[in-house]
This record gives C-alpha cells, sequence and structure tokens, in this order.
C-alpha cells in the first residue's frame, strides 16, 4: 500500500489527511490530522444485503480512546466501556449529514467508525471526524453522493470564527455544528447565547463558504486515490405493482386523508391496508416480496397525497395552516413533593419536566477526552412505548433520547442563573407522556416550567418549535411548516427545532432528508419558528409570569461565603476531623471548593446558621477584646494544684482561662467555678508572641 498526503488550510489552521497505509481492507480509510489531533475514520460495507433487509442500516460509532489524551481508564477492567454521551452526540452529528446521500433503494449494511487517536487540547476532535467520514465514503468504491463538508462557528466579539478553539469556544456566544454539500446546507446543530435570527443565518452562510473549500480539497483526494463506486442492486417496487395499487386505492386514499383527527385517520388508513391486501390476494403470487411492495406503494400514495394538499392547497393532515400552533394547556407544580414540576401538552404532544435541585457535589461527575469534569445542569428524556399506544418494555436511553435531553439542556443553559447566584446542582428530567411530534421542544417548554416552579431565577423563559418543509423541486414550490406533528416529520423534508427566548436564539438542531436547503428557506423557517416561539412564550407567562418568591419546602437550602483559601485546611481538620464534627454536631451537608467558597446545605435553616457560626469562627484570626462561646476542654493542675482551664474556642482553637480571671473573688479551685464540658462565654485578654492565648470568664452558660 502506498501512503498518500494531501495538505490543506481550514479555519486557519493546517489540515493533512493520510489514505492508503492503513486499514487496507476496509472500502475507505483516511487519518485527519490538525496540530496534535488526529481522528482515523473507516468506512465499510456488506457485498450481500441481509435476508428480509427492508430498509437502509447505516451504523456510525464515534470511539474516544482515552490513550488518546494519556489517561488510563477508570474502573476494574482498565478498558473503554460504553460510549459516553458526548461520543453519542458525536455519532449523531456524523450521521446526520451523510445518511441523506446514499442511494435510495440501497440496503446493505455500512459503518461508519471514528477513532480518535491523539487529541491536543486546544483542538476538538469531533469535527475532524465528521469531515474523515465524508473522505472516507467518498474515496470509497460504497455508493454515497457526498462529499460532505464540515465545520464548527463561533462567534467571538461580534466575529464568526472556523473551528474555534477550547480557549475561544469559552468567549464565544456561539457553537454552530454545520454540515453541507457544496449547494446546500445538510445539518445544523447550535447552542447560543441569545443571539438573534439574522446573527444566526449569517453564521450558517459563513460556515457555508467553508464548507465549500473543504468540499473542493476532498475533489482533488477523490481524482487522485477514490475508487469506482460499486454497481448494487437497490430495491424498487414493480411497475406492475405500483401501477395497479395507485389505480385501486388512489381515491380510496383520499377519503382516507379527509379525517383530520389522527385516531379516525389512522382507523381508517388500516382498514385501507386490509382493503388493498384483501384485492390482491390472488395476483402478484409470483413475486415473494409481495405483500411489502403493496404496502411499500401505498405508502408512497399517502406520501404523494400529504404533501400535495400541504404545498398546493396549504391545507395540513390535521386542518391546520401552515404557521398554526396546535392548541396548548399548561399545568405547574402538580407533584406535591417534586421541588418543581410542569406539564406542557400541545395537541397530542404532552411532556411532564420535573426539577431536582442539589448541592455542587450531587453534579454530574464526566470521564472523557476535554478537561470538564463536571456538569452542574443535567437534562435527561425519556419517551415510554405508551406515549405512542406501544406496548413496549422500558430499555435504557437510546441514542434519540440522548440527544433530546442534549438538545433541552443546550436550550436552557443561556438562561440559568450563575453559580455564585444559585449554588444547586439541577437536574431535569423530561418523561413524555404522549407523543405526535416535537416532543423534544416540549420538553424544552416543559423545562421552563419545572425551573420556574422550582423558584430558580432563570432571566428569562425559553420556548421551542419545531419546523417542517415540504420541497417540490420539479415545481419550484416549498411549504414551511410550524409545529410539525409526527407525520408531517415522516413525510416531510425537514426537521427543524428551534429555541428561545422572546430575545433571541438557544439552541437549534435541523435535519435534512433531502441534500439541503438554501439561504431563502433558512431565512424563512428561522422567522416563522420566532413567530411561533413568542406565541408559545405567551401561553407559559400566563400560566406562571416569574420564577416562584421561594424555593420549595423540600428543597435543600444552600448557603455560600468566601473563606481565605489557607483557612480551607482548619475548616477540614487532621484527617477530616474538624469538619465531621461540624456536620455531625449540625446536621448539615458541607461542601468546599479549592477557591474558599464554602457550601453549607440542609433543610434546617437554624443549623445551616449554625455551622455557618462554628465555620466563620475557625476561619477568623483571634484578637484582644474577642469574645467567644466555648467549652472547657481540660482542668491544668500542677504540684501546686489547680491554675487553670483550658477552653475550645472553636475546632483547632484553644485559650487558657487562669485560676485568677474565673472570678472577681479569690478561688481556691478551678472546679469550684468550671468544669471539664462546660460550656462558657470568654473574653480574649492576651495573646503572647507563641500565639497563646489568655481568656478571662465572663458567664457559665451551661454546666455539664
Amino acid at each position: 500500500m502506498e501512503k498518500k498526503i494531501f495538505k490543506t488550510v481550514i479555519g486557519g489552521k493546517e489540515v493533512t489527511v493520510e489514505t492508503g497505509a492503513y486499514c487496507g481492507q476496509a472500502n475507505g480509510s483516511c487519518i485527519v490530522r490538525c496540530q496534535d489531533t488526529v481522528v482515523m475514520v473507516n468506512a465499510t460495507m456488506n457485498k450481500e444485503i441481509r435476508e428480509g433487509q427492508d430498509f437502509f442500516p447505516l451504523t456510525v460509532d464515534y470511539e474516544e480512546k482515552m490513550y488518546a489524551v494519556g489517561k488510563i481508564p477508570g474502573g476494574y477492567k482498565k478498558r473503554e466501556g460504553k460510549a459516553s454521551d458526548k461520543a453519542i452526540l458525536t455519532s449523531r452529528l456524523i450521521d446526520r449529514p451523510i445518511r441523506p446521500l446514499f442511494p435510495k433503494g440501497m440496503y446493505n449494511d455500512v459503518t461508519v467508525i471514528a477513532t480518535v487517536l491523539s487529541v491536543d487540547p486546544e483542538i476538538l476532535p469531533e469535527v475532524w471526524a465528521m469531515v474523515g467520514s465524508s473522505i472516507a465514503l467518498s474515496i470509497s468504491d460504497i455508493p454515497f453522493e457526498g462529499p460532505t463538508g464540515s465545520v464548527v462557528v463561533g462567534m467571538i466579539d461580534g466575529k464568526y470564527v472556523i473551528n474555534p478553539t477550547v480557549e475561544e469556544r469559552k468567549r464565544s456566544r456561539l457553537q454552530l455544528n454545520l454540515a453541507g454539500t457544496r449547494d446546500a446546507i445538510l445539518m445544523v446543530e447550535a447552542g447560543s447565547d441569545i443571539i438573534s435570527e439574522t446573527e444566526m443565518l449569517e453564521a450558517i452562510m459563513f460556515g457555508h463558504e467553508e464548507i465549500k473549500k473543504i468540499i473542493e480539497f476532498i475533489d482533488t483526494i477523490v481524482a487522485e486515490v477514490g475508487k469506482p463506486k460499486q454497481e448494487i442492486e437497490l430495491e424498487h417496487i414493480p411497475e406492475e405493482i405500483d401501477n395497479a395499487v395507485r389505480e385501486y386505492a388512489s381515491t380510496k386514499m383520499d377519503e382516507v386523508l379527509n379525517n383530520f383527527d389522527r385516531t379516525a385517520r389512522d382507523a381508517a388508513e388500516d382498514k385501507l391496508d386490509e382493503d388493498v391486501l384483501a384485492h390482491f390476494v390472488d395476483d402478484f403470487n409470483d413475486e415473494p416480496k409481495k405483500i411489502k411492495y403493496i404496502l411499500d406503494s401505498l405508502y408512497y400514495v399517502k406520501k404523494e397525497k400529504v404533501r400535495a394538499k400541504i404545498i398546493n392547497d396549504g391545507v395540513r393532515p390535521d386542518g391546520r395552516a401552515l404557521t398554526e400552533i396546535r392548541p396548548i394547556w399548561i399545568e405547574t407544580g402538580i407533584l406535591p413533593r417534586v421541588h418543581g414540576s410542569g406539564v406542557f401538552t400541545r395537541g397530542q404532544t404532552q411532556a411532564l419536566t420535573t426539577c431536582t435541585l442539589g448541592t455542587l457535589t450531587d453534579a454530574q461527575k464526566l470521564e472523557g477526552l476535554d478537561d470538564e469534569a463536571y456538569k452542574r445542569y443535567m437534562h435527561q428524556y425519556n419517551m415510554p412505548g405508551y406515549t405512542t399506544g406501544e406496548a413496549k418494555g422500558l430499555k435504557s436511553p437510546g441514542r434519540r433520547e440522548i440527544g433530546h435531553g442534549a438538545l433541552a439542556e443546550r436550550s436552557l443553559e443561556p438562561v440559568l442563573p450563575s453559580e455564585e447566584e444559585f449554588p444547586y446542582a439541577i437536574r431535569m428530567v423530561s418523561d413524555i407522556l404522549s407523543s405526535n411530534g416535537s416532543t423534544s421542544m416540549a420538553s424544552v417548554c416543559g423545562s421552563t416550567l419545572a425551573l420556574m416552579d422550582a423558584g430558580v431565577p432563570i432571566s428569562a423563559p425559553v420556548a421551542g418549535v419545531a419546523m417542517g418543509l415540504i420541497k417540490d423541486v420539479e415545481h419550484g414550490k416549498v411549504a414551511v411548516m410550524t409545529d410539525i406533528q409526527g407525520l408531517e416529520d415522516f413525510l416531510g423534508d425537514m426537521d427543524f427545532k428551534v429555541a428561545g427566548t422572546k430575545d433571541g436564539i438557544t439552541a437549534i438542531q435541523m435535519d435534512i432528508k433531502i441534500k439541503g436547503i438554501d439561504r431563502a428557506i433558512l431565512e424563512r423557517a428561522l422567522e416563522q419558528a420566532r413567530q411561533g416561539r413568542l406565541f408559545i412564550l405567551d401561553k407559559i407567562t400566563e400560566a406562571i409570569p416569574a420564577p416562584r418568591a421561594e424555593l420549595s419546602k423540600y428543597a435543600p437550602k444552600i448557603v455560600s461565603f468566601q473563606v481565605d483559601v489557607d483557612k480551607i485546611k482548619d475548616i477540614i481538620g487532621s484527617g477530616g476531623k474538624t469538619i465531621n464534627k461540624i456536620i455531625a454536631q449540625t446536621g448539615v451537608k458541607i461542601d468546599l471548593d479549592e477557591t474558599g467558597m464554602v457550601y453549607v446545605s440542609s433543610s434546617d435553616m437554624a443549623a445551616i446558621e449554625k455551622a455557618k457560626s462554628i465555620i466563620q469562627v475557625i476561619c477568623k484570626d483571634v484578637e484582644v477584646g474577642d469574645i467567644y462561646e466555648g467549652k472547657v476542654v481540660k482542668i491544668l493542675e500542677n504540684d501546686k494544684g489547680q491554675f487553670g482551664a483550658n477552653v475550645q474556642l472553636a475546632p483547632g482553637k484553644e485559650g487558657m482561662i487562669h485560676i485568677s480571671k474565673l472570678s472577681e473573688q479569690r478561688v481556691e479551685k478551678v472546679t469550684d467555678v468550671v468544669n471539664v464540658d462546660d460550656i462558657v462565654l470568654v473574653k480574649v485578654i492576651k495573646i503572647d508572641e507563641k500565639h497563646r492565648v489568655d481568656l478571662k470568664l465572663k458567664q457559665i452558660i451551661k454546666k455539664a
């Protein structure tokens, strides 16, 4: 094998692509390097179609190798285990732009595996895995209608930046993952700090210009090392079956689609399926896939008619206008022991979201290839089978659930209070109760309700809406739909989710089933989404105008305050003795960080104040004139008898009361006045050069 090396500049950084030397049995393989970040991508395809296969089985995996950052994996096995959420989300980013570009009717298994081999701390590998997937497929013999290009767009000080470094991302108001062909945009995924529709659109167009350059670079690689594409068998419905089904069922399908009620329409469609299969029971018996082809033909009849009604007549499956949002109703505070809860219902889509508040030690610990170790805000999404009326058992979250949870998380992050302002870990869980499209956006709306119900001081409510598209290329017609339902998503060309406040966008996710969309469609969809979002925000603020003034009585109360960093060791004490004693004495939970911030939490505010007082006493340097409440810990004596008592002022701090300072009167024995374990009020009267503290008894508070 001969190694070929290709070089270009992307986003101001040199990028090298190597092919030919490694993974010779894969259909297509490449290694992409940007500085010290190295990603290998391999694409393979089975020569034969699996028996009974009736869909395109594309599998995309993104592998994080811990050796790439010089780490040994944790756990007993010391081996990479289940993919992290970030790896799963990256797999989705790779999958979404390439999936529409495989030939229709192709049922061969295709696998794309991106493996991270080395990571430069400033150059994140995800975008290079996306670029590498396009290169591996384009130079392979796998049928693929690419290439695609991929970039990340940031916005720093009002200027757009291609593939910002880790440090630049911290200053960026936008993180936009973008993929497309030379002619159109295929995939958008973004999180942003409340930016306008115009700013988002210009960011997408800016990124697309760089994508065009990447595709030109990939074209040069394909021209030199690309393999001829395989001629594979594509499955098509036999013409005689398709014509016969259409002739018999076309008018009947019109009657089915005249039902605007989903339940009635589904029932009518089931009857039509039975009718058509019965009608052709004696026909086409020489075709082994007869039933499949008949039902596929019916599906395409339905798809064409639904799309035609939308794009020609402006009539959607449920009778709504293109910009009309389904009826909304909202509830908050429905779960008495939960810190915050909200139900958002839009048509037949319903999400219950709960908010649970915890201390910062409840933050999620992450093990991955970047430096992020903890996540304070977590959003999780669940969608059981009963939401669509299916009898399916519960399963662990799949890629879809993780993706929807991440989207909702991104949508709300810009409005959350800072850790200093609100020192809580926040866990949101969206449980979908009923589904007919836009459940991810319903979970965004439900999250706003739950956060406000919990009393989390968010800066603004956030709502989300899913936009759909029907594009008739032949006749040059386009219909953009607001708040799409399941059928429109299934039969349409785009699922474009937009979340934000009244002032701007916080998150976007766009999936395309066709070969991309242009600026005009994007601009139209963004503006239509803005109008829909404002309508939904009005409904939310009617139900709950602002965050609750107080947290739930069941939520932990947290008080935070700053201490000198040098005092942290005094608060902890030898082997944790001091801090554990405070916890045992007060029943609170105490968290410390390296900056000297102290977080004291409990459901009992009096216990918090007591613990805070103890910590502040520990951290305060003892000064002459200070008054302390302390405990007698030792009676001092020598061969002449008792001469004083040691008093613990705070953990790790003691002073001595000489017998002469126990009373204005003469005292014969110290124990005539105080004994061990007495609680006393004392005043500091002297501190010598060796920091020894002399005390004077002011009052005995409690005898042992």
